[in-house]
C-alpha cells in the first residue's frame, strides 16, 4: 500500500469527489466504509450546517472522510454589471412567467473570512480537509495542521501546485480540464492553461515532492489504474457517483446524465460566475453567447442562476439546473455506491494486471 494511503487510513486509491449540493453524508460514509475516501462539500453552507454534516457522516462510519471547503477571494459587487446581467436574464425568466430578482447577493461566504467555520473544523477535527479555489491563510493552515487534520488542495497548473506544496499542504489534487463541476483555478480572471488530467498529473508528479491525486474524466477502474501508472497515489471521481441512489441529484439531473446530454458537456461561467463543466442544457447554451466580463463575480452570479432554475423548475422545465458533470459522463452507471466501489476495484485490479 502506498504510504500516503496508509496515512489517510484508506485501503483503496479511490476518492469520491466532494460535490457540494450532490454529495451526501450517506454517500461519503458508504465510500469510506468500502475502503475508499468519502467526501462532503461544505462550501455552500454555514458553520452550523457544516457541524451537522460532519456529525451525520460520523454517525454512519468510523472510517476517515474528507470535508471540502471553498477558498475563493471575496466577491466584488458591481451594481451596474449585476443589473445588466439581470436584464440579460429577464427574457429567460419571462419565458416561465417570472421576473428576475431585484438585486443579487453573495450567497456563499468564502472560508478565507469565515472564522465560525474554522472554529467548527477545529472543534470537530474531521480526519481530512481539502481546499478548492485556492488556499486559506497561513494562520488557518497552521491551525488545522495543529489539530492533526490532513490537508489536501486542488491545482489546475504547476504554479498552483507549487503554491500548495510551499504552503505545507499534505497532497494535491491534479484537476484536469475534463473534470466536472467548478474549476479549481485560484484566479479565474487570468488565462487558464486548460491542462488535461494526464498531462497535469504527470507534471505534478514529476515536479512536486508531495503526493498527487488525479482528477478529471475518470469513471472506471481502468481510469484509476491509468492514474496510478502516471504516478498518482489515487484517483478522484465525482461524476461517477452522481447517478448513485445515495447522491442528492434530482430526477432531472439523473435523467440528463444517463441520456444524450451527457455526450456534450460544456465549460461555462454563466451559471455561477466561475468556470464549471456542466451537462449541455439551456443555461450552457445561454452562456455560449456571453462573455465572462459580463457575468457578476462568483457567487453573486449564482444567486441569479439559482433563481432562474427555480422559476423554470416551478413550471416543469429543468434545463437551467447546475447539472455538473465531467467529460466521462456517458460512462456513468446507475448503481448503489457500495456496488460501484466494488466494481471500480475489480476493474482497477484487472487493468493493473495488464501493466
Amino acid at each position: 500500500m502506498n504510504p500516503f494511503l496508509r496515512k489517510l487510513g484508506i485501503e483503496l486509491p479511490i476518492v469520491q469527489a466532494p460535490m457540494a449540493g450532490v454529495s451526501t453524508a450517506e454517500l461519503a460514509a458508504i465510500v469510506s466504509n468500502a475502503g475508499g475516501l468519502g467526501s462532503i462539500g461544505v462550501g455552500s453552507v454555514d458553520a452550523e450546517a457544516t457541524r451537522k454534516m460532519i456529525a451525520s457522516v460520523r454517525s454512519l462510519t468510523d472510517r476517515p472522510f474528507n470535508v471540502n471547503i471553498f477558498c475563493h477571494q471575496p466577491a466584488k459587487s458591481d451594481s451596474a454589471r449585476e443589473a445588466a446581467w439581470l436584464s440579460r436574464l429577464a427574457p429567460e425568466f419571462a419565458r416561465y412567467g417570472a421576473k428576475p430578482p431585484t438585486h443579487l447577493a453573495e450567497i456563499y461566504r468564502t472560508f478565507l473570512t469565515d472564522d465560525a467555520k474554522l472554529s467548527v473544523l477545529l472543534n470537530e477535527r474531521p480526519p481530512i480537509v481539502s481546499f478548492h479555489f485556492g488556499l486559506p491563510s497561513s494562520a488557518q493552515i497552521e491551525a488545522l495542521r495543529s489539530a492533526g487534520i490532513i490537508l489536501i488542495a486542488t491545482a489546475t497548473n504547476l504554479d498552483e501546485g507549487n503554491a500548495i506544496a510551499t504552503a505545507g499542504i499534505d497532497a494535491v489534487v491534479a484537476q484536469g480540464y475534463e473534470a466536472g463541476g467548478h474549476r479549481g483555478v485560484f484566479d479565474p480572471h487570468i488565462p487558464d492553461d486548460r491542462l488535461g488530467t494526464i498531462a497535469l498529473t504527470r507534471l505534478l508528479v514529476r515536479k512536486l515532492s508531495i503526493p498527487v491525486i488525479a482528477a478529471g474524466g475518470i469513471m472506471d477502474g481502468g481510469g484509476i489504474a491509468a492514474s496510478l501508472a502516471l504516478g498518482a497515489v489515487a484517483a478522484q471521481l465525482g461524476t461517477a457517483f452522481v447517478a448513485c441512489p445515495e447522491s442528492s441529484a434530482d430526477a432531472a439531473y439523473r435523467s440528463a446524465l444517463l441520456g444524450t446530454p451527457a455526450e456534450h458537456t460544456v465549460m461555462t461561467s454563466a451559471i455561477s460566475g466561475r468556470p464549471a463543466r456542466c451537462l449541455s442544457n439551456h443555461f450552457t447554451a445561454l452562456g455560449m453567447f456571453t462573455t465572462s466580463e459580463a457575468i457578476p463575480d462568483y457567487p453573486i452570479a449564482y444567486d441569479a442562476g439559482k433563481s432562474l432554475h427555480a422559476a423554470a423548475k416551478a413550471v416543469g422545465e429543468y434545463g437551467y439546473g447546475a447539472q455538473w458533470a465531467g467529460q466521462g459522463a456517458p460512462l456513468a452507471r446507475e448503481i448503489p455506491a457500495a456496488e460501484l466501489v466494488v466494481q471500480l476495484r475489480t476493474e482497477m485490479e484487472q487493468a493493473l494486471a495488464l501493466y
